[in-house]
This record gives C-alpha cells, structure tokens and sequence, in this order.
C-alpha cells in the first residue's frame, strides 16, 4: 500500500456494522487501489455551500475541496448544467456558439500572448496533451517537475507525479529537482530553483536527452503548499527556455481565483507560461479542463496530429464553465478569497504563539498550508491525529508535503469570516485537548 496521508487503514479504529459492510462491498466491486479518508470514514449524502452532510443529517464545515470552488451544489451552476442538458449535449465536431462563447471569455482572462484554448474532461488530461504539445514543439522529451509533485494519473502524468509513490514515479524522461522552500534553497529561492532546473537539464544532456518542458503546480500544494516570494518562479521559466523547452503552469489547483487577487497562480510572478493547464474548479464538479497555450506553441503539433475529446468542450461543459465564472464575478469570489484568506493565515499565526504544534504558515488567498510539529520537527503522525480529530468535531481537512506534516486549507471560495472563526475555535479546542 502506498502511504498517503489521512488514508483510512482497515482495522485501525472501530466502525459501524453497516460500514464495515459498506467498505466491504466498496473493496469488492472497486478493488485495492482506491483510497478512503479520515480513520472513520464519511458517508456523505449532499452538500450546499461551504458544508457538507453525512447520512445522519450531520453537518460538516469544508475547508478541503477545491473541486466545489464556488460552493458545493451552487444554483446558478446546477441550472445552467440542467438547462443545457436537456436541449443539446454533443462534441466539438458540431459548430455551437456556447463553446466559443465561453473560449472567448475564458481566454479574456489571461494575457492577450496565451489565445488558444484546448478541452478535455480532466487536469490529468490536459497535463498529459500539455506533454504531447511540447514534445512536438521541442523536439525534446524531458519533463522536469518538483520532487513531491502531483500532476496527474495517466501513464505520462503519473510518471511525473513524485506524491503518488514509488509505483509509477518518476518516469525515464522525468527529472525531479527539489521544491521551491528556504529550506532546499536557503541563498535565494528564485536562483537556487532557477539553477536547479539548469542543472537538470545539464543531467539531461548527458544522457542524450532534449528538454521538453518545465512543469509545475504554480502553489506547490503537494510539496507542501509554498506560494512565496512572489517573482521567483520567472528565472526557472527563463532557464527552461534557455535550455530549449517550454514552461507550463499548472493551475489546476490553484486556479480560477482561489489566490486572491489574481484569477491564476502564475499572475504572483509575472512572465507568461507557454501553456497553463486548467481542471478541478473550473465546472464546480462537472468534469471540465483545459489548456490554454501561446500559438506558436500548438504549430508544430496542429499541423502533424488531429486533436479531439468526445466529451472535453461539450455544449453542457461550455454552459457550466461559464455559469462558473459568472458566479465568480457576480460574488465577488477571487476578492473575497483574498480578504478572507488573510484574516485565515492571521489566525492560524495567531494560534501558534500559544500552540508549539503550530509551524508556519504558508498561504495565498483561500490556499493555505500550516507545518505541524513535535519539538520543532515535522510530524505526519500528529497531523494526521489532528486532521481526523476535526473531522470528529465537524470540519475536513486534509494534510500533504513530502513528509505529510502539513495541513492543506482550500475551502470553497464562499467561506466567510464567520467560518474562520468556527475554524479556528475548533482547531484551538482540538490543539488544547491534543
């Protein structure tokens, strides 16, 4: 079994008949490889908002789902999935205006060099097409990403996903340099990951292998959540390309406002990726994704392969997606992510002057990561005893890090001031009883 964080183990605590039952089957029908969270597994039957709700009408405050970004079951998204449903739903082969209508506004949304727009169902989808595109554009194979990286579960994105363990990871083209902290580049973090990538290249080189693309989640959620300092990731873009290959932003976890103040993670460090990969909150949990990319990047590939998704870019898609941003405009989601996020770091610090437990905390907008520790030291076993002690006393959340010492914060971007403090009273009175 692979080790993840807040994974159910089997035996481990005491459960209900009627959910031994229930795993039971769940393991017969889906096989071994899916995992469950919290030692007491959830049985959720609905959500709204920022909470969800299990079997018994039990209410539970989300601070983990990214997926739901503008709130679980929101009616302007449900409505427009449902409208559409019911009078066309087909694929890109067929001209409709709702697909062009939302690629036109979508792509508004980023600087005028990134004008092309690919869809598919799934971030893992469009990572593992962002490969095929830069492999065709370079003439070069090598992928280099961060050494706990997570960008996906095809064969080529799982390769390049460090956090899915040893099973996969990392593929024979695939280069992991260290994540972007003080800790692995204590004289500067901009030179010293900038450099690191041109010494992957150089190990590259060596073994007769061509550059392809830079890749990385533009908040580093699996390495641990590291957000700062702004800027830093432009040199590592300018050494990819120097070496030849292209840089491609993932935004799938942090995209579509959640970073407050900006629609897309990479927007803190200035430049412009030649792609930007898209998925998770982009239908609110409609299966979409994409890949937004500079022209001159898909010439090459465009000219030598078709590309087509049966159901990336369908009609209800495009009406989803664009209920989506609808709703992030309307409410005010990205700036509310921004003002909500700070008071949430500003009480999370303000827990560790009376918490030893409590690390730092390291947050942009409503994405947040808080180090757990025992003497100073990164803890996995206590991060994991507080993140199912939440979830007894009604809020989820998750942990990540290469260590699995961190806990990862990214509710739905509706959380209001009123939910921090239910957070953080909570947390306080679990750190105390702990």
């Amino acid at each position: 079994m692979i080790p993840m964080p807040n994974a159910y183990i089997p035996g481990a605590a005491p459960l209900p008949a009627e959910d031994e039952a229930r795993i039971a089957r769940r393991v017969a029908l889906l096989g071994p490889a899916y995992r469950l969270f919290y030692d007491q597994p959830l049985h959720l039957v609905r959500g709204e908002g920022v909470w969800l709700y299990d079997r018994d009408g039990r209410a539970y405050l989300d601070t983990y789902n990214n997926v739901a970004s503008v709130g679980h079951c929101h009616p302007r998204v449900v409505a427009a999935m449902a409208q559409q449903a019911a009078t066309l739903a087909t694929h890109t082969r067929y001209l409709h205006d709702g697909i062009l209508d939302y690629a036109e506004r979508l792509l508004a949304l980023f600087p005028p060099a990134l004008s092309h727009v690919m869809f598919t169902c799934t971030g893992s989808e469009a990572n593992d097409l962002a490969f095929r595109i830069a492999r065709a554009a370079t003439g070069g194979t090598g992928i280099i990403v961060t050494d706990n990286a997570y960008h996906g579960v095809t064969l080529a994105t799982a390769e390049a996903s460090m956090s899915l363990g040893p099973a996969m990871a990392p593929g024979p083209t695939v280069f992991p340099i260290p994540a972007p902290s003080a800790a692995n580049y204590p004289h500067g973090i901009a030179k010293g990951f900038a450099a690191a990538v041109t010494a992957a290249c150089t190990t590259m080189a060596a073994q007769g292998i061509k550059p392809a693309a830079l890749i990385v989640d533009t908040v580093f959620s699996s390495d641990g959540v590291l957000p700062d300092p702004a800027g830093f990731l432009s040199p590592a873009a300018e050494a990819i390309r120097a070496a030849g290959g292209l840089f491609i932003a993932d935004e799938v976890q942090p995209g579509f406002g959640r970073t407050g103040g900006h629609m897309w993670g990479f927007d803190r460090h200035g430049g412009i990726p030649d792609m930007v990969s898209l998925g998770k909150p982009m239908g609110n949990g409609y299966p979409m994704a994409g890949l937004v990319l500079q022209p001159k990047v898909i010439e090459s590939f465009g000219t030598k392969a078709r590309y087509f998704n049966t159901f990336g870019g369908n009609a209800v898609a495009a009406a989803v997606g664009m209920a989506v941003l609808d709703v992030i405009r309307d409410e005010g989601l990205m700036q509310n992510a921004a003002t909500v996020g700070s008071a949430f770091a500003t009480g999370l610090r303000a827990l560790a002057q009376r918490h030893e437990t409590l690390g730092e905390t390291r947050a942009s907008g409503l994405f947040l990561g808080q180090d757990i520790l025992t003497n100073g030291q990164p803890d996995a076993t206590r991060a994991t005893r507080l993140v199912n002690a939440l979830r007894q006393n009604g809020i989820l959340i998750s942990a990540t890090g290469p260590k699995g010492h961190v806990l990862k914060i990214r509710p739905p971007l509706p959380f209001s001031l009123v939910n921090v403090d239910q957070f953080l009273t909570t947390f306080d009175k679990v750190l105390t009883e702990a």
